[in-house]
């Protein structure tokens, strides 16, 4: 318990700090591999709070990891601090309301997520000065969540290859441990090229690209019913070929995100999706260009460090909330639907209808798998990994929605931000201090992969690339 009053103090001490590195964020809006104000300002907070930093590593000009201590145990504390296209929202408010139409936006959280990582990492670092704490903490500035796989990319160029443990977190609706499996996905553009004629004079001597990938997705439509039933295949017309229907489009992309628990799984779909494409070409008297984007690998959940985390977090406590957040809480969970209020359930319902999260989830209970993804898989797969979630948007509310921006710089949000870094920070300690908790952590892992050996899903060839 000494330690988590530490800890907690720290954090408490610096949370205006904190605070603003995360709204500053939240106003920086900027996206996949893009976040250059955002991770600069991260880079700068950590120098003035003692580490070491490392810009621009695994050859992504805005990854960068922040160092403290030498020597074993290392910590790896991960940040994300990417937002999403056309997310713009105003903040703290009950309505969709844009600041410029069309901008970006925080609407996953991930400029708390990067902030209360930060705030764990300075805690720590504080925490084993006054401690005569051996070994080394680490900040890992992971850009490119969104679409873009920042964290796989680092991996394969061995950024984590001496790290002993690692931990991160994800702002939610709800307060827990994140003990449950994700989705393997790649991420795939399909150009096609076709040739351009006037639609009504010569339409015979065009061939349509835009045909051809409406062939493609009316293709894979067909292939969804004889895929398993836990994958998932979504596409974005990325380029209909321009705004003039008495032109036949010469060039026209879609980009599609398959999804399977497993990266074998998901490469046999790609290689399905491939041929479909392939067979929209030849329909249509075009050429088509396969271009590899990214691609993610499927949580390794590790119970030793998970089990940790919980007990910490069940000292903690929950952030508490006074009547005027609850009441922007209410009044943001009006906007939802019945269905999206009805989504989260609360184990401990009584008779109140709360906005806000006012419970830990149970440890104990299964969790369904994720069906989203997330590049921390890439990172389970070779140092144990335990996540944590906190309460910083109103239940019910789903990710990358504009209620989760117009709440991610209030301080419902920031309390939720502050209270994962106080659970991160204790958790690590903790293990850094009893070094047995390391190699059942390892152990657990190994047994877990079953003799599987982790392969970057990422072609060495493919670079990470800002195009979404």
């Amino acid at each position: 318990m000494k330690h988590i009053n530490r800890l907690s103090e720290i954090i408490e001490q610096k949370k205006e700090t904190f605070i603003d590195v995360s709204d500053r964020i939240w106003n920086f809006a900027e996206t996949r591999f893009e976040e250059y104000q955002s991770a600069e300002l991260l880079c700068t907070t950590l120098e003035n709070e003692g580490f070491t930093v490392e810009r621009g590593v695994g050859n992504i000009e805005t990854a960068f990891i922040g160092s403290f201590g030498s020597g074993k145990p290392v910590v790896a504390i991960m940040g994300e601090f990417d937002a999403l296209s056309g997310m713009s929202q105003k903040k703290a408010t009950a309505r969709q309301e844009p600041i410029l139409q069309g901008e970006n936006g925080h609407g996953c959280g991930h400029n708390l997520l990067g902030t209360g990582s930060l705030a764990a990492a300075v805690a720590v670092k504080e925490f084993m000065e006054e401690n005569s704490i051996e070994g080394t903490v680490r900040y890992y500035g992971c850009p490119g969540e969104e679409g873009g796989s920042g964290k796989a990319f680092m991996v394969r160029e061995g950024l984590f290859e001496d790290v002993d443990f690692a931990f991160c977190w994800h702002p939610l609706d709800v307060n827990g441990i994140m003990t449950m499996d994700s989705l393997s996905n790649f991420q795939v553009y399909f150009k096609f090229k076709g040739k351009s004629s006037h639609a009504a004079a010569s339409p015979h001597l065009g061939r349509s690209a835009l045909d051809a990938v409406e062939l493609m997705n009316v293709g894979v439509n067909y292939l969804r019913e004889h895929i398993i039933q836990e994958a998932r295949v979504h596409y974005a017309i990325t380029n209909s070929g321009g705004v003039s229907p008495n032109v036949v489009q010469q060039d026209a992309e879609v980009l599609y995100l398959v999804r399977a628990p497993e990266v074998a799984q998901v490469q046999d779909i790609y290689l399905r999706v491939c041929n479909i494409a392939r067979g929209a070409a030849l329909m249509t008297g075009t050429e088509v260009e396969i271009v590899f984007d990214k691609a993610c690998s499927n949580v390794i959940p590790n119970n030793v460090l998970e089990s940790v985390m919980y007990k910490n977090f069940q000292e903690l406590g929950i952030p508490q909330h006074d009547d005027s957040e609850k009441s922007l809480a209410s009044s943001v969970r009006a906007t939802l639907s019945e269905q999206e209020r009805n989504s989260t359930i609360n184990p401990f319902k009584n008779d109140q209808d709360e906005a806000m999260a006012n419970w830990l989830e149970p440890f104990e209970s299964p969790q369904a798998p994720l069906t989203g993804s997330s590049d921390v898989g890439d990172v389970s797969w070779i140092v144990p990994t335990a996540q944590c979630t906190t309460a910083c948007f109103v239940l019910g509310s789903p990710l990358h929605s504009w209620q989760w921006v117009t709440l991610g710089s209030t301080s419902i949000a920031h309390k939720g931000m502050l209270h994962a870094g106080k659970v991160i920070a204790a958790t690590a300690v903790e293990v850094l201090e009893n070094p047995e908790l390391i190699d059942q952590a390892k152990s657990e892992l190994k047994e877990r992969l079953q003799g599987k050996v982790y392969v970057s899903p990422i072609p060495e060839d493919v670079r990470p690339s800002v195009k979404r």
